[in-house]
């Protein structure tokens, strides 16, 4: 890999601007490139007249071994980690103990060292820490920049990162810049003959499929959140941590979005599905939107919250934040009702790992009977009435 300025260079300084590590200065009206240099590709990105040239194909029978350690990136939002963070940082110490290698996390935002600590605790034996007041709202220009050039200059072996919308939008523009593969939404993650085995849904969640990426550094993939389990602290881990302070120098020119407000639209009272400990969900046999007021008294029994199968979102039964499946909210909560749900393989890949699993519906033969834990024959607009009367007994004893 190299870098290159080319003769068409006018010494306009965009490149010096855009360049997250402050690694180009102008000399004589030409861009020059110093050591600090990571090849994150921003000076190309920004240059208007293509003098910048970023040379990234890695030539045939390249010693792949040379990448070492598994990359967690920690997404956090108002200032705390979200718990995917967690989550990636358990599977990935599963993976390191295969490899034999380390596990670090990228911690990138305003003031967010503090959070580097709560890393280690849950397994991260190092941290990459880049601060800066730009960084305070996500944008994919400044984290990718700077994701870009961690991996190019650091070589890690595997990244793994949370497929959130901002997991979703990052990890592809890093996989386009550096020539990477990348598999997204995977549900499962394992080590074969020293390789990443990635599986996800495919064809619409009716098969499994599994994915290697055998020829290119690092292996990359986004994850689902709530599909692996959040490991066990232990403060002894944050002890003495490994923090590496990332230097960037960033100016706002380089940064193409600008958040000038944020809105949320919630639900008066409405719990997030991947938050709570129960979840009732309604599908199609349902019947109307009416009908899921019978769930939303059952969940309140519970402090839990109303999820909905894809159908029953379609419709516009129940909003999309409250639908569970493939291409919704993945849960894992103690407790999941399925009511009038069928079971298609969309909606169960969303809804498996839940601890336990009551399903109601009038077919005996519904899918969803193969993977419930406890099971109601009958027309469910008939049994949730008595249901929750027996709910609300016994939690007055």
């Amino acid at each position: 890999m190299s870098i290159n300025v080319n003769e068409k260079c006018v010494g306009c300084a965009l490149c010096v601007k855009a360049c997250p590590f402050g690694a180009i200065t102008i000399v004589d009206k030409k861009a020059v490139i110093g050591d600090a240099c990571t090849l994150c590709g921003a000076c190309a990105q920004s240059c208007k007249f293509g003098a910048i040239e970023i040379e990234r194909k890695k030539p045939a029978g390249a010693d792949l071994s040379k990448y070492k350690g598994i990359w967690i990136f920690a997404e956090t939002e108002e200032g705390k980690l979200k718990n995917a963070a967690f989550e990636l940082l358990g599977k990935a110490r599963e993976l390191a103990k295969e490899l034999n290698q380390e596990v670090s996390a990228l911690l990138l935002g305003k003031d967010v060292k503090p959070l580097a600590l709560e890393l280690a605790k849950y397994g991260a034996n190092k941290m990459y820490v880049a601060e800066h007041p730009l960084l305070e709202e996500y944008s994919t220009d400044a984290y990718s920049s700077i994701i870009v050039g961690l991996i190019s200059k650091h070589m890690p072996n595997i990244v793994l990162y949370p497929a959130t919308k901002v997991g979703r939008d990052l990890a592809p523009r890093v996989a386009a810049t550096l020539d990477l593969g990348l598999t997204a939404d995977c549900t499962g993650l394992s080590i074969k003959d020293g390789l990443l085995l990635q599986t996800r849904p495919a064809f619409g969640g009716n098969v499994m499929a599994d994915i290697l990426c055998p020829n290119t550094r690092p292996q990359m993939a986004t994850v689902r959140p709530n599909v692996f389990k959040k490991p066990t602290s232990d403060f002894t881990r944050a002890l003495n941590p490994e923090i590496i302070d990332v230097p960037l120098k960033l100016e706002a020119s380089a940064i193409r979005t600008v958040v000038r407000q944020k809105i949320k639209f919630e639900a008066t009272g409405a719990k997030k599905i991947d938050e709570v400990d129960v979840i009732v969900s309604g599908g199609r046999g349902m019947g109307c939107k009416e009908n899921f007021a019978m769930l939303q008294e059952i969940a309140e029994l519970f402090n839990g919250a109303v999820g909905a199968s894809r159908v029953s979102v379609e419709n516009q039964w129940m909003p999309k934040s409250h639908q569970v499946g493939q291409s919704g909210t993945t849960v894992s909560p103690k407790i999941y009702f399925a009511c009038g749900i069928s079971g298609t393989i969309q909606h169960l890949v969303g809804m498996k790992d839940s601890k336990i699993i009551i399903a109601i519906n009038k077919d005996p033969h519904a899918p969803i009977f193969n993977f419930a834990d406890y099971g109601i024959v009958g027309d469910v607009k008939e049994i949730l009435p008595k249901l929750k009367e027996e709910l609300a007994k016994a939690m007055k004893k």
